[in-house]
C-alpha cells in the first residue's frame, strides 16, 4: 500500500486545499487578492463557466483584475495536468484561445472538476464575500 499513487481526485483535492490555505495566509496578498474575493469567485465561477464557456468566463476574471490568485492558481493545476511543461507558458486564459477545441474540451473538464474541490476548501474556510453569506445585494 505504501507504494500507491494518489487519484487523480485526491491529487485536484490536495493542490486545491493548498490554494485555499495559501490564501488565507497570504490575504490581500495572494497576487493582489483578497481571500474573500477569491472564495466567492471560486464559488460563481462554474456556473459563469456553464453559462458562458470556460474562455469568457477566464476573461471576465481577467477583466476584473482581483482575481488573479485564482487565475494563477487555475492556470497552474490545469496546465500541469495537461502535460504543459514551464516553457509552454502557464496562462490558461492565453492556452483556451491559442489551442484546439480538444484542449478546450479537456481543459473544462478538468477546471470544473477542480473547482468542486476548490469551492468547498474555500466555504469550509470561510471565504466568501460578506454580502453572499449575509444574503445581501452587491
Amino acid at each position: 500500500m505504501s507504494g500507491s499513487q494518489p487519484t487523480l481526485d485526491q491529487r485536484r483535492a490536495k493542490h486545491a486545499w493548498d490554494a485555499v490555505q495559501h490564501a488565507l495566509k497570504r490575504s490581500g496578498d495572494h497576487q493582489g487578492q483578497d481571500s474573500k474575493k477569491f472564495g466567492g469567485e471560486a464559488r460563481r465561477l462554474p456556473m459563469r463557466i456553464m453559462v458562458s464557456g470556460l474562455g469568457q468566463a477566464l476573461a471576465f476574471l481577467e477583466a476584473k483584475n482581483e482575481v488573479r490568485g485564482l487565475l494563477a492558481e487555475l492556470s497552474d493545476w490545469v496546465l500541469e495536468r495537461r502535460g504543459l511543461g514551464p516553457g509552454a507558458g502557464r496562462d490558461l486564459l492565453q492556452a483556451v484561445i491559442g489551442r484546439n477545441s480538444d484542449f478546450l474540451r479537456r481543459a473544462t473538464d478538468e477546471t470544473l472538476a477542480y473547482l468542486q474541490w476548490l469551492k468547498r476548501f474555500a466555504e469550509a474556510e470561510g471565504l466568501t464575500d460578506e454580502h453572499e453569506a449575509q444574503g445581501g445585494q452587491r
